[in-house]
C-alpha cells in the first residue's frame, strides 16, 4: 500500500500530479484532536459557510464557461454548474478525494487492519470526505465504533428483503431495502416537527451515518437470500467495516478483506456529475432525506451505462479466455492484439477502456493493478488483464475513434472479485453502491450545511435553439 507510486513511476504514460492541485492537497490535514465526527463537522461548518459566502459575494457574476448546443444535446458534458466538495476529477490526473489522489489516500490514511502495509478502508475515507482532514487512527476507530452502534436494522427490513422474489435483480432489491430504512429518517421527523434551515445538516448527518452503517447488512441479506442458501452470520462489531461486511457475505479470507477495503475506497466518489451522484444531489436538493436521495442514486447506478460496466468487461475477458482455450492459443501481445481488432472490426467496443472525463490511465485501475501484483501475480485472468493493458491502448490509438485509449476502473474489478470466489456478477453493482454511499451522502450533509437551493436548470426545445441561432446570425 505504501509503495503505490512505484508502478506509476514506471508507467511513463501516466502523468504525475501537477502544481495546480497543491492547494487542494494542503486542504487535507488533521488539526483536531476530537474523535467525535459530529462535533468536528460542527466546528468546520462556520468557516466553510464563510468561505462559500465570500465566493458568492466576490465572484457571483463570474462566468465559468460557455454552453454549446452540442453540450445541451450531449448530456451536459463539461458544463460547469454543480458544487461538489468531496471530490474533484481532473482529465489528466483522475479523482482526488478532498485534494488527495488515490495513491496519497492509500499512503496517508490509517490502515483499517492496523497493519503498516494494510489498505485504508471506507471508514478512514469517510472521515476525510466529511471533514477534509486525514483522520488519526483514534478518529478512524471512533468512527468505526460510531457506525457499529448504528448498524441495527429496523425490525421490518429483513422480513421485507426475504419476501422479495429471489430472481428480482439485486440492485432493485438494494434500492427497495434502502427505501425500507427510510422509516427511521431523523431528518424527515425533524423537518415535520419544524426546524430552522441552518440546522438541517444535523439530522442529515444522523441519516448519513445510519445509512452507511446499515448498508452492509442490507446488501449481505440480499446476497445470501437471493444468491446463496439464505443463511447469514451475525453482525460482528469486533471487526472493521469491510471485514464485517465480508463475513456477512460469507467470506473469511484476510486477503479478500484487504481487497474489499480497497474496493470500497476507490469507488466511493467520482465528483458530482455522474448519474448516481447527480441523482442523489438532485433529489436531495428538494429536501428529500438521505434514504430517498440515495435510493434515487442507486436507481441510476443500476443503468447499463453507469454501474454495469465491470460486468461487461469481465464477460469480454471470460469470452476471450474461453476462445483462446478452445483454439489452443496462448495469451500474448500478438493474440490479444488480434482479438482486440476482431472486436473493433465487428462493430463492438472494447469494454473498460475510455472515460467521459479522464484522458489518462484511471488511478483506480492502477490501485487494483497494484493489489493484483501483490496478492495474485500468477492468476490467469490477471495475466489477461495485464496483457490487455499493454496492448489495447496502442490498438485503440491506431483505430483512431477514441479520445482516451486508457483503462478505467471497470476494466479490473471483476477479475479481482473472481479470484476470491465472488462470481455472482449481478451483485457487483451492489458492492459499487455500498461504496458510492460514502461520497454522495457526505456531500448531501454539506449541501444541507451550506443551505444550497433546490436544483432547477433551464431546459430548451428545438424551436428555441433554432430561433436563438437565427438571431445570432447562424
Amino acid at each position: 500500500r505504501r509503495t503505490a507510486y512505484n508502478s506509476l513511476k514506471m508507467l511513463s504514460k501516466f502523468t504525475r500530479p501537477t502544481a495546480r492541485f497543491a492547494a487542494g492537497r494542503a486542504y487535507a490535514r488533521s488539526f483536531s484532536a476530537t474523535t467525535d465526527i459530529k462535533q468536528r463537522v460542527a466546528e468546520l461548518i462556520p468557516q466553510e459557510q464563510a468561505r462559500w459566502g465570500k465566493i458568492k459575494k466576490e465572484y457571483g457574476d463570474l462566468a465559468l464557461g460557455e454552453v454549446t448546443v452540442d453540450q445541451a444535446i450531449g448530456g451536459a458534458r463539461g458544463v460547469k454548474c454543480m458544487i461538489w466538495d468531496t471530490s474533484l476529477l481532473d482529465a489528466e490526473e483522475g479523482i482526488r478525494f478532498r485534494g488527495l489522489s488515490i495513491p496519497e489516500c492509500q499512503a496517508q490514511l490509517p490502515a483499517a487492519s492496523g497493519k503498516a502495509d494494510g489498505e485504508a478502508g471506507p471508514v478512514e475515507l469517510l472521515w476525510l470526505l466529511l471533514t477534509g482532514e486525514t483522520p488519526t487512527k483514534a478518529q478512524a476507530d471512533a468512527l468505526t465504533a460510531e457506525l457499529h452502534s448504528r448498524s441495527e436494522l429496523p425490525a421490518h427490513v429483513e422480513p421485507l428483503i426475504r419476501s422479495l422474489p429471489k430472481d428480482m435483480h439485486p440492485m432493485t432489491q438494494f434500492s427497495t431495502g434502502v427505501l425500507a430504512l427510510q422509516t427511521e429518517s431523523t431528518f424527515a421527523k425533524s423537518y415535520a416537527d419544524g426546524m430552522h434551515r441552518s440546522e438541517y445538516w444535523k439530522p442529515t448527518l444522523d441519516d448519513a451515518l445510519n445509512l452507511i452503517a446499515r448498508l452492509p447488512r442490507v446488501a449481505a441479506l440480499i446476497y445470501r437470500n437471493s444468491l446463496k442458501d439464505g443463511k447469514i452470520v451475525d453482525y460482528d462489531s469486533s471487526l472493521d467495516y469491510s471485514a464485517n461486511f465480508n463475513r456477512m457475505l460469507g467470506y473469511d479470507d484476510p486477503d479478500f478483506d484487504e481487497l474489499m477495503r480497497m474496493y470500497l475506497l476507490i469507488h466511493a466518489d467520482h465528483e458530482g456529475g455522474n448519474v448516481s451522484a447527480h441523482a442523489t444531489h438532485l433529489v436531495g436538493s428538494a429536501l428529500s432525506d438521505a434514504y430517498l436521495s440515495f435510493s434515487a442514486g442507486m436507481n441510476g447506478l443500476a443503468g447499463p451505462l453507469h454501474g454495469l460496466a465491470n460486468q461487461e468487461v469481465l464477460n469480454w475477458i471470460l469470452d476471450l479466455q474461453a476462445k483462446f482455450q478452445a483454439e489452443g492459443k496462448e495469451v500474448n501481445h500478438d493474440t490479444i492484439r488480434e482479438f482486440a481488432w476482431e472486436t473493433l472490426n465487428g462493430g463492438q467496443v472494447i469494454p473498460g477502456y475510455g472515460h467521459a472525463v479522464l484522458r489518462k490511465t484511471d488511478p483506480r485501475y492502477m490501485a487494483q493493478r497494484e493489489f493484483a501484483l501483490k496478492y495474485m501475480p500468477d492468476d490467469p485472468l490477471f495475466k489477461i488483464v495485464g496483457t490487455i493493458f499493454e496492448v489495447v491502448p496502442d490498438v485503440l490509438t491506431e483505430h483512431g475513434k477514441t479520445k482516451n485509449p486508457w483503462p478505467n476502473v471497470d476494466s479490473h474489478s471483476g477479475v479481482l472479485l473472481q479470484k476470491y470466489g465472488f462470481k455472482e456478477q449481478s451483485f457487483y453493482t451492489v458492492l459499487f453502491g455500498v461504496s458510492r454511499a460514502l461520497g454522495v451522502v457526505s456531500q448531501l450533509v454539506w449541501d444541507r450545511a451550506l443551505m444550497l437551493p433546490i436544483e432547477r436548470p433551464k431546459s430548451l426545445n428545438a424551436e428555441w435553439i433554432e430561433d436563438f441561432a437565427k438571431k445570432a446570425g447562424r
